[in-house]
């Protein structure tokens, strides 16, 4: 069924100015233009929505029936090309993202509220999850891109580095240790430590780190999340390796973060996407602000 616009305009238009010319002055056209898309849509409906003569107009039955319908569905068309429109160019639009869990500590508040600010309609969903769960839910689109630890990714994805992010020891300030700014991993083989579990991107990379230095530490709790280490930590459990951006200032006034050297270990945080994605306006404007702010960092 095709739908016949501009005899819709055409008729409402001469039901609101009273005349063939006033519509047509209003819609800027010939007065001719007016009467033909008329006749158009009267001959496609099969009924009479405008009586004339020489003199005069008035609506038909049908034609007054039929107004408050022709205006509703004008003004519901405009609304759905407005909204589009603003999508379009990214004022409207949800988007949804997935990350690491500690990016969503200190990383990604600022840039959100000035994305906030620019776009105060569009709404963000963020799935934070283990990396391996980021680059499954990029690749399962059900988010249009993520933030992750840099590792050996998907061929169909395509990454952008943010930020490198040290990892810190942190400790109750009754902690032995709470006294120093920094220590060196070997240091650590004494005491009993709260680690990332098997299922988090930080253990394969510490894992990693520590092995080629051959150093060996006592994971006395694993847990999955660097916030719940962090409860750990504040309580007095033990001590606890995390990313320093898990660390956020003020949180925790009892628990300290020393700096961790020989060797320092740090892993990189990137922009995940699909090579083959359209991110939708919305999405793209939330990445192209993610990525400035880390050239911005690194300039």
């Amino acid at each position: 069924m095709k739908i016949d616009t501009l005899g819709v305009q055409a008729f409402v238009a001469i039901a609101d100015r009273g005349s063939f010319q006033s519509a047509a002055d209003s819609l800027h056209v010939t007065q001719t233009a007016i009467t033909q898309r008329l006749r158009k849509l009267e001959s496609y409906l099969g009924v009479a929505l405008i009586e004339r003569t020489t003199r005069s107009m008035a609506l038909t039955e049908i034609g007054r029936s039929f107004l408050p319908q022709a205006r509703r569905l004008l003004g519901e068309l405009a609304d759905a090309l407005v909204e589009i429109r603003e999508t379009g160019i990214a004022q409207r639009g949800d988007v949804s993202i997935a990350c690491v869990p500690t990016v969503g500590v200190q990383y990604l508040p600022r840039i959100l509220q000035a994305y906030s600010a620019r776009y105060p309609h569009n709404r963000i969903k963020i799935l934070d999850h283990a990396s391996a769960a980021v680059q499954e839910a990029v690749l399962r689109r059900e988010v249009e891109f993520g933030i992750n630890i840099a590792r050996e990714h998907h061929p169909e994805l395509a990454t952008v580095p943010l930020t490198e992010d040290r990892y810190v020891l942190i400790c109750h300030d009754a902690h032995p240790l709470a006294r120093r700014r920094r220590i060196a991993w070997r240091q650590l083989q004494a005491y009993p430590l709260i680690f990332a579990g098997e299922i988090s991107g930080n253990r394969a990379l510490l894992d990693m780190a520590l092995a080629s230095s051959e150093i060996a530490l006592r994971s006395f709790y694993e847990v999955q999340r660097s916030s719940t280490a962090l409860g750990l930590v504040a309580q007095g459990v033990g001590a606890a390796v995390v990313p320093a951006l898990a660390v956020q200032n003020g949180a925790y006034p009892n628990v300290r973060a020393i700096e961790l050297t020989q060797p320092s270990v740090s892993r990189t945080l990137v922009l995940v996407a699909r090579k083959s994605a359209q991110l939708s306006p919305a999405a793209q404007a939330l990445y192209d602000m993610i990525r400035e702010q880390a050239t911005l960092k690194a300039g």
